[in-house]
């Protein structure tokens, strides 16, 4: 684009997207006089799925504006919580697969690739079962096809989890979901589950869960404590 300009600020969370406005402060931009607002952000490097309100000399306007010389534009966050329309549930990429076993043990209804099926079939999924997509890729979060998406903009699991849980506020039903592949549990007797466990856990436990889509069996073993503390933090801030 190298026709009018317009001037740009960005609210300061989505600097991680350009670099340069956290030094500049206020961007120049050039526009064709054509193309709408909504495609000058992204390509300036900032995924929609991230912005919020766009003022245009301090009235909001829509993402489909066609800029005019001279107009100046703030881009501001995605407003918190986030509201989705219907049943609110995750799909995350082969890269989130920490994210997407804690999201699993507090209860969210979470998908997950395991192995990387490319962009264009997450997209279809996301949109095919109505699903958030998350993920760090700027550009599967570009694409049409995304029913909803948002950027995951850390890369340790306990910073990522308190992001979603803060940006989309879900319900939170610890303990009702399996990690492993996001079915939902059932009390099992020992009897059950008896094929899964070893000798020692035979004899020592007596309290189990069954994954009802993969049959997993679940318990209170050696890793408790430390998935207690996630889920205890996790209700303490976002429980109410």
């Amino acid at each position: 684009m190298n026709g009018p300009e317009i001037q740009v600020e960005f609210a300061s969370e989505l600097h991680v997207f350009v670099p340069r406005a956290r030094q500049a402060g206020t961007l120049r931009a050039a526009t064709d006089g054509v193309s709408s607002l909504g495609h000058v952000i992204e390509s300036l490097g900032v995924p929609l799925t991230e912005v919020g309100a766009l003022l245009v000399d301090g009235r909001e306007v829509p993402f489909a504006h066609v800029p005019a010389a001279g107009e100046s534009v703030t881009v501001r966050t995605v407003a918190r919580p986030q509201q989705v329309p219907g049943h609110l549930r995750f799909l995350l990429d082969v890269h989130l697969g920490t994210l997407a076993r804690r999201l699993r043990l507090l209860g969210v209804d979470t998908a997950y690739e395991s192995t990387d099926i490319g962009d264009p079939a997450l997209a279809a999924r996301s949109a095919a079962e109505q699903r958030v997509m998350l993920s760090r890729d700027r550009g599967l979060l570009r694409r049409r096809e995304l029913w909803a998406g948002a950027f995951v903009y850390s890369t340790r699991p306990e910073e990522q989890l308190r992001d979603v849980l803060d940006r989309f506020q879900p319900e939170l039903l610890p303990w009702t979901r399996c990690t492993a592949c996001n079915g939902l549990l059932r009390e099992a007797t020992k009897d059950e589950v008896a094929a899964q466990l070893k000798h020692g856990t035979h004899a020592t436990y007596d309290v189990f869960a069954q994954c009802a889509a993969c049959g997993r069996a679940y318990w209170k073993g050696a890793h408790h404590e430390q998935l207690e503390a996630i889920v205890e933090r996790a209700l303490a801030e976002f429980g109410g």
